[in-house]
């Protein structure tokens, strides 16, 4: 059976990509971006099967309205996925009060009232699938791009508190964490805060050069995760899971070697109240 997507930021990168795999398969699709000119085409090529939406995920208002002008178009939706995001570059110390709050207010607080306008559909429904993009960034950290992993980060854990919230509805959740992918996300999804001449020296010795993937090469395995009846918590894309295993077994192991210390910090067992 045809699915209906909701998606956020399908004007370019993953959003624009799934979203034209799941109408050439036949499903139909809300789709939604900050500009609705950069949506006509979607319009052209597919006709009724698409619903385009001039949104920004920061306004609470227009996102419940913009989950209901998708209803009144198609009846239900089974898919969201929220894409919407930017990533902002700076040292910890460099970012601003005002570029903090903005990408928090994006890339998480966006995502939440995503989240929170689509439930009451798919509780009604029984059924239906979020699907958060967090990206490698929600599991592992890079320095100079801490703003975006603190959004990235808080998604996560909102996402896992959700999942265990709403599987008695039939409600499946996933984050989508993919690596490094050719998606002009450093060029036009990106903003840079000023930088502070004491960080040159850290800046210069954490240059890492990564080897990008095939974003249209993600669509088959996201058109895959929805149509499985069991679909995982977490969806690693691309080539990074070695570097991410490596890093939880680090982290095992240094939880490990302290864990007499923390034993001893519990103290003597108490029976809690009930």
């Amino acid at each position: 059976m045809s699915k209906t997507w909701f998606i956020t930021g399908a004007a370019g990168g993953f959003g624009r990509l799934w979203a034209e795999a799941a109408l050439e398969r036949g499903d139909r699709v809300i789709a939604t971006a900050r500009s609705a000119e950069r949506l006509a085409d979607f319009a052209e090529r597919f006709g009724t099967a698409v619903v385009t939406v001039e949104l920004d995920v920061t306004d609470r208002e227009g996102v419940f309205a913009a989950v209901e002008r998708g209803l009144r178009a198609f009846g239900r939706i089974d898919v969201v996925v929220n894409n919407a995001g930017y990533g902002q570059f700076g040292m910890v110390e460099e970012v601003t009060e005002r570029e903090l709050r903005e990408q928090m207010e994006t890339n998480f607080f966006g995502a939440t009232w995503v989240t929170q306008a689509v439930l009451p559909v798919f509780r009604r429904q029984r059924s239906g699938h979020l699907l958060q993009v967090t990206s490698e960034g929600g599991v592992r950290a890079y320095p100079g791009i801490g703003a975006y992993h603190a959004s990235k980060w808080a998604l996560e854990g909102l996402s896992e508190s959700l999942a265990q919230e709403v599987a008695v509805f039939g409600i499946h959740v996933t984050c989508i964490e993919p690596g490094p992918y050719a998606t002009q996300w450093l060029s036009h999804g990106s903003r840079v805060s000023d930088e502070l001449p004491e960080y040159a020296e850290a800046r210069a010795a954490n240059t890492v050069e990564f080897e990008v993937g095939d974003p249209a090469a993600t669509s088959a395995a996201v058109l895959a995760l929805v149509d499985t009846e069991h679909p995982p918590l977490r969806l690693i894309l691309g080539l990074t899971f070695p570097e991410i295993e490596a890093l939880y077994e680090e982290r095992l192991a240094t939880w490990r070697a302290w864990e007499p210390v923390a034993r001893e910090a519990f103290g003597a067992p108490r029976i809690a109240p009930a």
